[in-house]
């Protein structure tokens, strides 16, 4: 998968506006009731962080896959969450103030919990240890930049202009899934010479990951009785995982460019199994009721 104009360029722009809209929906009290209710936050930070990389290696080994593959696999599990979860938390009218706790710690998190977990699929599945370190700066801003900031921004204009911020809502919501929409396809069109060969190799496998991992943040919420608002980000945050992350750490920093298969066909199946789980939220009001604390 080769990097583009669409992909370094545009892609990071469109999830700036993204999570400008977001920033519009939110207020200080929301990131309050977090604080309040920290119980959500830790479910969350358990699931990403330790039970992701198990069910990761679980599916690895279950699938006839090439240990390479299967090290990509383990990969993508080990880099949760991203801004792509918190868009589509959004778009379910899940608790997005939670999704984007949950990415900003897991994004600090990550940089030592990466290179562990790595380390170890490659042992388990290559029988070799190899070391590495992220650039902990410039991932670090790349999340600041895509995140903080733009949520920051939005957050003053609702603070600011709550009037304006609200009627901006509804059209943000259909705007943002539209413009991310064109640029994915814009992706699968840049790669359509390789795609079917790497959707054969690996589509199965990652729409696995994809199902079985929001299946387990939708039974960790709903078990653990957070509501239903939190339930839906938790399954989102779960289930979603930071594709673009993974695919970068594969192919420059290990610099094996098969390792970077699943996430890319990830990538694209994920808008599809995420965007039905909004598309459901909504249809059926899950996203509307109160949580819980």
């Amino acid at each position: 998968m080769e990097s583009n104009l669409l992909t370094d360029v545009f892609l990071p722009l469109a999830l700036f506006i993204i999570m400008l809209g977001m920033g519009l929906t939110l207020t200080r009290q929301d990131f309050a009731r977090v604080l309040l209710a920290p119980k959500a936050t830790l479910i969350g930070l358990a699931a990403q962080l330790v039970m992701l990389p198990i069910i990761g290696f679980l599916i690895a080994w279950g699938f006839p896959v090439s240990p390479e593959i299967a090290v990509g696999v383990v990969l993508l599990t080990a880099c949760p969450g991203g801004p792509t979860s918190n868009l589509i938390t959004f778009l379910a009218k899940g608790d997005v103030a939670l999704s984007i706790t949950l990415t900003a710690i897991t994004s600090i998190a990550t940089v030592f919990t990466i290179p562990l977990i790595v380390n170890l699929g490659m042992q388990a599945f290559l029988s070799e240890d190899t070391s590495f370190q992220l650039p902990f700066l410039s991932t670090v801003g790349q999340i600041i930049v895509i995140t903080i900031i733009p949520v920051s921004i939005g957050m003053m204009i609702q603070h600011y202009a709550p009037q304006f911020a609200n009627r901006c809502d509804k059209p943000l919501r259909w705007i943002s899934t539209a413009f991310l929409a064109l640029i994915i396809t814009g992706v699968v069109l840049g790669e359509r010479e390789n795609f079917f060969s790497f959707l054969f190799q690996v589509g199965g496998v990652t729409l696995a990951v994809n199902i079985i991992t929001m299946g387990l943040g939708f039974f960790i919420g709903t078990v653990a009785g957070l509501g239903q608002k939190r339930t839906t980000a938790i399954t989102v945050e779960v289930g979603i995982q930071n594709g673009t992350l993974a695919i970068t750490i594969a192919s420059t920093i290990i610099n094996n460019a098969t390792m970077a298969i699943p996430a890319a066909i990830y990538s694209l199946l994920m808008f599809l199994t995420g965007g039905g789980f909004a598309w459901l939220m909504n249809y059926y009001g899950y996203g509307t009721s109160q949580n819980h604390l």
